[in-house]
């Protein structure tokens, strides 16, 4: 009876068994039309990393604001929205991004993603200490190899380089460490270490150089720690990749060239090219059939060193792109030679007050008028009224039957305010000579004065706002 009611427990399933649910293929049941406008990203270190924090605080850092939300899909996985696709770009261009100073990957939503979805960052890389004898596009590429797929190599040997460093964008894998410096030998002989720093890369461990892990977390420093010296030793069983016996390619095809790259993990040489050589050599007999094989042979050897012709030949990828802009992905770089001068060439710099004057005389009102000093000769007249060799005179114009001269008028006489206070302006002063009697009042030889000091009109010329806006006119013309 009990082994009766064990086994009936043990049927027993929480769960229902029935037929999985098929989703309903129906347009609204989609959100393809939202998440075509969006972002996939995947968090690299969410141990220090709060979800909650990096969805409210990227549409700040990037000063998008209401144009952009964020949505928690997992513990690792977010998207972000975007209203317009001018912002969407612009955030993939700006290159790694950070949230509390761990880095964060980001690509574009796809339908169907692939294999290696989130796995790449594009970080633009500073490499020191290359020799001068090899500042080159070839070199400066095969350099940069060895921190990620290069895609991109910004050089004009024509601009002057202002830094000491040569840049290059590469396609860098998250789950490998950051390389610091490698050590290159010249055909020369001479032994050069060449440093690498990472644009925008922040936080890292500084013990095995990944992201994925602060130092305190790392394997290689816990295993240091706990004295295993027996797993820090243990070496792993390297196999080397080789070709079958009765392959038509065995023999040919150069060790260096067997395997995956192991910055890319794809195949040195493509499947589709083994399978044309494999073609190419079967489909001939006798003599023919080893002159085949003998010029795969030779094709292989030559591209064994040439880095770019096996990304073009062997393995299918696309080359680097080589350009000219030197500050290709640091954002905004003030650039005289970018500069446009706003003034036509040709313009004079007094064009704008030229023609706001010739406007003003064409309106016949009278604005303003040059002084004149009475006594003095043409030539004792001030520079800026003096004529120059063009027969031009700054000044105001007025036209007359014989062209237009230069109107002048008199320069008024008056001691200023202060001096006139000075003088006792306010007070009225008794005439030291008796005045003249005529009939019941008394008519005094002095000018007549007011008792009261009286303060400067705000109609005078001092108070005035000049009705002349510079490069536009007056206002009512």
């Amino acid at each position: 009876m009990t082994g009766v009611l064990d086994k009936a427990l043990l049927d027993l399933s929480l769960e229902e068994d029935d037929e999985p649910y098929v989703m309903p293929d129906r347009p609204e049941y989609y959100a393809t039309d939202r998440n075509s406008m969006s972002l996939i990203g995947r968090l690299l270190n969410p141990q220090c990393q709060k979800m909650s924090d990096l969805i409210l605080d990227m549409p700040r850092k990037w000063q998008l604001y209401d144009r952009v939300k964020g949505v928690a899909l997992s513990k690792d996985r977010f998207q972000f929205i975007f209203k317009y696709e001018r912002d969407l770009l612009d955030v993939l261009n700006r290159g790694p991004h950070t949230s509390n100073m761990w880095s964060i990957v980001l690509e574009r939503w796809v339908e169907k993603p692939p294999e290696d979805y989130l796995q790449y960052l594009y970080v633009w890389v500073q490499m020191r200490n290359v020799p001068v004898n090899h500042y080159t596009p070839g070199a400066i590429h095969d350099l940069g190899r060895f921190a990620g797929e290069v895609v991109d190599v910004p050089f004009d040997p024509e601009k002057a380089q202002t830094k000491d460093y040569v840049r290059v964008k590469v396609k860098f894998d998250v789950s490998r460490p950051l390389r610091r410096a490698k050590k290159v030998t010249t055909p020369g002989g001479e032994d050069v270490n060449i440093l690498y720093d990472y644009e925008r890369i922040q936080k890292r461990c500084y013990t095995c150089q990944r992201l994925t892990h602060e130092q305190s977390k790392c394997p290689i420093e816990r295993a240091a720690k706990n004295q295993d010296i027996g797993a820090s030793q243990q070496k792993m069983q390297v196999i080397l990749p080789s070709i079958d016996t009765n392959d038509p390619l065995f023999g040919l095809v150069p060790p260096k060239l067997l395997g995956a790259d192991p910055l890319t993990g794809k195949p040195k040489i493509a499947e589709e090219v083994l399978e044309d050589m494999r073609i190419y050599i079967k489909t001939a007999n006798g003599p023919e059939k080893l002159a085949r094989a003998e010029r795969v042979k030779s094709s292989l050897r030559e591209l064994q060193d040439d880095v770019l012709g096996q990304k073009a030949f062997l393995s299918l990828q696309p080359l680097p792109v080589v350009s000219d802009d030197l500050d290709k992905g640091k954002g905004i770089v003030f650039d005289f030679s970018a500069k446009s001068d706003k003034i036509p060439p040709g313009e004079k710099l007094m064009a704008g007050a030229i023609s706001a004057g010739n406007r003003v005389l064409q309106s016949g009102k009278i604005l303003s008028q040059p002084l004149r000093l009475e006594g003095c000769a043409d030539s004792a007249r001030p520079a800026s009224l003096q004529e120059s060799s063009t027969g031009y005179s700054i000044g105001f114009h007025e036209t007359s039957a014989s062209g237009t001269s230069l109107k002048r008028t008199y320069k008024r006489r008056r001691p200023g305010t202060f001096t006139r206070k000075a003088n006792g302006k306010g007070l009225a002063k008794q005439s030291s000579t008796p005045g003249k009697k005529v009939g019941e009042g008394v008519m005094s030889e002095t000018k007549r004065k007011a008792n009261d000091d009286v303060e400067p009109s705000q109609s005078s010329a001092r108070f005035k706002k000049p009705l002349v806006v510079p490069n536009e006119g007056p206002s009512n013309i």
